[in-house]
């Protein structure tokens, strides 16, 4: 019952025949491992080929609850004498009866500053997204006729496409980085048809995605000890309407291990920890709820691997300058 509950709830929200909104970004504890997932600037950082995928298993008990898959590869390209990068980006999460899938192409140029890059980047793609309207249950009442339809709510599956941009600016600096970015520039509007039920287009409805923006900064300290650092990092967002802030720090042992703690304010305490060898990077993440869900939910896992291969810019490239995304 409560699940039938949710569901018309975000119905109620979502369905109307006027715009409404959807957000689309992975709230991702790992941020850190992945900056060009929220920053497109950030995509070729370093001199090595990226490739990496992870999942995101949200409120763990609760039926449809957010379930998330993303993938990413990029790599930094030398020519007509500048830096540059590439990378592609895909995302697709489910929740409830919405699925959402964003994918798209990106773009930094990376200008040199002694030791630093000062990057500009830009993604373009598209936003899919769907519903399932013939899982929906609508319990019978006066408001209902007849009992358990409803002609705002489709019956069958409905989707939609529309174009999708974004822009990032990211510094980097051998010690630490900063990015500031928007995703969903041009808020995209997406119009679907209720094909299921009589009237058709008289019973269209909107989704439209807002624009995010975001700023996430980084650090690598030494400590006495070679073998340890210190890697703290912090990242918020807002809609302009909802504002989230997070901050992480992690021990890294030997370039080899690291494990820390999280916090997500007013949200979700995480652990973390991963590993690194010859080329190979795992992390997990466990998020325990602070809030009131912690009541419904036993929590929040997430897991990424990826694999990264050192690239033959060009003789001519002789500055060497790490990524501290996982220093």
């Amino acid at each position: 019952m409560r699940c039938i509950v949710r569901h018309i709830i975000l119905i109620v929200i979502a369905l109307l025949p006027v715009v409404a909104w959807a957000q689309s970004d992975i709230q991702l504890s790992q941020y850190w491992a992945v900056p060009s997932y929220y920053n497109a600037g950030a995509v070729g950082q370093g001199e090595k080929m990226n490739i990496m995928v992870g999942t995101r298993q949200q409120w763990i008990g609760i039926e449809g609850a957010p379930s998330s898959f993303w993938g990413r590869a990029d790599m930094p390209l030398r020519f007509l004498g500048g830096h540059h990068g590439i990378g592609l980006a895909f995302s697709s999460t489910q929740e409830g009866l919405f699925s959402n899938m964003v994918f798209g192409a990106q773009y930094a140029y990376k200008l040199k500053i002694k030791k630093s890059f000062l990057c500009f980047g830009v993604q373009l793609g598209m936003v899919d997204q769907k519903f399932d309207g013939t899982k929906v249950e609508i319990p019978s009442s006066d408001h209902h006729t007849p009992p358990g339809e409803d002609e705002d709510i489709p019956t069958t599956e409905v989707s939609g496409m529309a174009f999708d941009a974004a822009f990032g600016v990211y510094y980097v600096h051998p010690r630490f980085y900063l990015g500031l970015s928007a995703t969903h520039l041009t808020e995209p509007t997406i119009r679907y048809e209720d094909t299921g039920s009589a009237g058709g287009n008289e019973n269209g409805f909107e989704f439209f995605v807002p624009r995010q923006f975001y700023f996430m900064a980084g650090g690598n300290i030494p400590l006495k000890n070679p073998l340890y650092e210190i890697q703290p990092s912090m990242m918020v967002s807002t809609d302009l309407n909802v504002f989230t802030a997070e901050a992480t720090v992690r021990l890294r042992y030997n370039k080899l291990f690291w494990g820390g703690l999280g916090y997500r304010w007013n949200d979700a305490v995480s652990i973390m920890l991963g590993a690194e060898f010859k080329g190979f990077i795992l992390g997990y993440s466990y998020d325990l709820p602070v809030s009131a869900i912690l009541k419904a939910s036993s929590g929040s896992h997430e897991v990424f691997v990826g694999y990264s291969m050192k690239l033959d810019l060009s003789d001519k490239n002789k500055t060497k300058h790490k990524s501290i995304r996982i220093l």
